[in-house]
């Protein structure tokens, strides 16, 4: 009879655990944490305001701290209540639930991107969007560049106008092999998806994800400032797919160039494997029409017209502005969804179980908008919001607005790192930088454009994002390599972000 003998000697260790960074929720627990905690060593203060409340600059001046410890632990108690809909105190300048003022929480945006949610969630459950990238990928199969420039136009054109960036993720399985077959690598597909999606959401003209809930963080117009970031985003989605392109180019003439390296089978069966994609439907075709005008409407009914043709900020409305907010842009996208659903003949069941679904989905970034909001409402009762900015209106005071575009847009660097999630950056960020933007002369607009580009560039590389991840994951290209393929591209996005914010808050 055989023994076996277990002992210490023959026990595998314990694998180790790798470390995973916090999700934008854990993240934003412990700011709110930490900041409850600074708001007893920082002293209350405040600036006189303005007739449209905006701070006075040079008016700052301590005020008494009159909260208890235990106002300040209701405050922690109550702060995801207040950060929805939380009641600014017209008197006070306090933030609660059960006050008598004007809404200080975040409920509009709350609403909206679960609205916008149930849209994207029914559009991508009819199987029209993802048909019609995928016939035009295959339409453009032999015409390699053509292919590469109609892949990352498409994809940044949907990344300006609604955030697309995780959706990218189920197109590597039709992209790679394309890309494959035509004598290219893995690291030109995924830099058509990654890079082409992200440079569209770094020039965020009306993503209301992230332009949107800064714009309404700042207390401006979704539209305002659309001018700069479409010139912008014209400007570096050319510069994105020239270096994409270039290297393609470069990898089909000499294969030992490529970053990537290839897989065993990737040269012998790429082209077997590129499969015909079905043609688009008469029905297909008219949901993508609906979906191409509702977008356009949403353009049309937030963008301040008079302002953006004349050039000049309090020029009188044209009649045919609509000055659309977030609620009725979250009224507009249920209609819409519904009515994709009609269009496409889901039945009321389904419809109603894909519009419940979608919502669900994004109820994470909608609790991260609210988390973060019920962060400045611990700042704003204990009146520490107005010291803070006192202390960076002493770092940007006496620069040029060009110099303090470029500092806004080098201070969110670190904070898109720290606050993955654009939504959640957004709203914790703004409060404070967009009133500096009125000490230096600049309007709110160049600090939107500013911080969104920062989040967007750091939203290209770091490990923190599941698109960056997930995609060389899907690839089967190692992150390091795609560090390679990237840096110089980010370092040409670097220096033109900053001229644009600079030029930007220049003509401001």
């Amino acid at each position: 009879m055989t023994t076996t003998t277990t002992g210490p000697e023959t026990q595998e260790p314990a694998p180790k655990r790798k470390f995973t960074f916090p999700s934008a929720l854990t993240v934003l627990a412990v700011v709110t944490l930490a900041v409850w905690v600074l708001a007893f060593l920082v002293p209350p203060g405040a600036y006189d305001r303005n007739d449209k409340g905006a701070p006075v600059q040079g008016s700052y001046h301590r005020v008494p701290d009159d909260q208890s410890f235990v106002d300040r632990l209701n405050d922690l108690f109550l702060a995801p209540v207040n950060g929805l809909y939380g009641v600014q105190d017209t008197k006070s300048g306090q933030v609660g639930p059960d006050l008598t003022g004007e809404l200080y929480g975040s409920a509009g945006v709350f609403l909206f991107v679960l609205a916008i949610g149930a849209f994207i969630t029914v559009v991508f459950a009819t199987g029209a969007l993802d048909r019609g990238i995928g016939r035009l990928a295959h339409r453009l199969r032999e015409r390699g560049a053509m292919l590469i420039a109609g892949v990352m136009v498409v994809f940044s054109v949907l990344g300006t106008v609604e955030g697309f960036a995780e959706e990218t993720l189920g197109f590597y399985g039709l992209i790679v092999p394309l890309m494959l077959a035509l004598g290219y690598d893995r690291m030109t597909a995924v830099g058509a998806i990654i890079l082409g999606a992200g440079i569209g959401v770094l020039c965020s003209t009306v993503n209301p994800f992230a332009t949107g809930v800064a714009s309404a963080a700042a207390d401006i117009s979704l539209g305002d400032g659309i001018v700069l970031r479409f010139v912008m985003w014209v400007v570096l989605t050319g510069v994105t797919v020239a270096y994409v392109i270039r290297y393609a180019r470069r990898v089909q003439r000499d294969p030992g160039r490529s970053l990537s390296g290839f897989l065993p089978g990737d040269r012998e069966q790429a082209a077997s494997e590129a499969q015909e994609v079905p043609e688009l439907t008469r029905l297909h075709k008219a949901i993508l029409v609906v979906v191409a005008l509702v977008f356009a409407f949403m353009i049309f009914s937030v963008v301040p017209w008079a302002s953006a043709l004349t050039g000049d900020a309090d020029a009188k409305p044209y009649g045919f502005e609509l000055g659309w907010s977030f609620p009725q842009l979250a009224a507009l996208f249920l209609c819409a969804a519904v009515l994709v659903g009609v269009v496409a003949r889901m039945g009321e069941q389904k419809l109603s179980s894909t519009i419940i679904q979608g919502a669900a989905d994004f109820i994470s970034p909608a609790l991260v908008i609210v988390l973060a909001r019920g962060v400045t409402v611990i700042m704003n009762n204990s009146r520490i919001t107005d010291t803070v900015l006192h202390s960076i209106e002493g770092v940007v005071k006496g620069t040029s607005s060009g110099v303090f575009a470029v500092i806004v847009f080098l201070v969110n660097l670190p904070l898109a790192f720290l606050i993955p999630s654009t939504s959640g950056h957004a709203t914790l960020a703004m409060p404070i930088l967009a009133p500096l933007a009125d000490f230096a002369g600049v309007s709110r607009s160049v600090v939107v454009t500013a911080w969104a580009a920062a989040s967007g560039w750091m939203n290209l590389w770091v490990p923190t994002t599941a698109v960056t991840i997930g995609g060389v994951a899907l690839a089967k290209v190692g992150y390091d390599k795609y560090l390679r393929f990237v840096w110089p591209l980010l370092a040409i996005l670097f220096v033109l972000i900053c001229a644009f914010v600079a030029v930007g808050a220049a003509l401001t």
